[in-house]
């Protein structure tokens, strides 16, 4: 399965360029590289391996339903376009914002070769679920 995933977040003057690596790895484990072009940022590109920390925590916090839906809302051709929130990431937690934040969030997308890939990797992620549990847990 041939996946991309793109990571990044400002890193605003009134925050740590640490404590936001820190929230990134949190959620998706990349190697970090440091721009600043007008506004600083942090970003990274991984693969499927690099989610799997993702796919963990959406298990632990009970939030299948609503990342799926994030997910699915998400998409825009063979790509899936979300954020999470930075200062729950810090903490370990993941969180989709309502909204635009005003420290800013952490912005992904996965990219696959098709839609129907793109559909096996939300279904790994975020499966389909009956009384909260998945209804099918499949590997990648």
């Amino acid at each position: 399965m041939n996946v991309i995933v793109n990571v990044s977040a400002l890193v605003y003057p009134t925050e740590m360029e640490e404590k936001v690596k820190t929230a990134i790895n949190n959620i998706v484990q990349v190697d970090l590289d440091f721009e600043d072009f007008g506004v600083p940022r942090l970003y990274g590109e991984g693969n499927i391996e690099h989610l799997r920390k993702l796919h963990l925590l959406l298990r632990e916090e009970r939030i299948l339903d609503t990342a799926r839906h994030i997910f699915l809302t998400g998409i825009e051709g063979n790509t899936i376009q979300f954020c999470m929130s930075k200062q729950v990431a810090f903490v370990g937690k993941v969180n989709f914002p309502a909204g635009e934040e005003s420290l800013g969030s952490i912005d992904i997308e996965i990219f696959a070769e098709n839609k129907e890939e793109l559909m096996r990797i939300i279904d790994w992620l975020a499966p389909e679920t009956i009384d909260g549990k998945p209804a099918v847990e499949i590997e990648l």
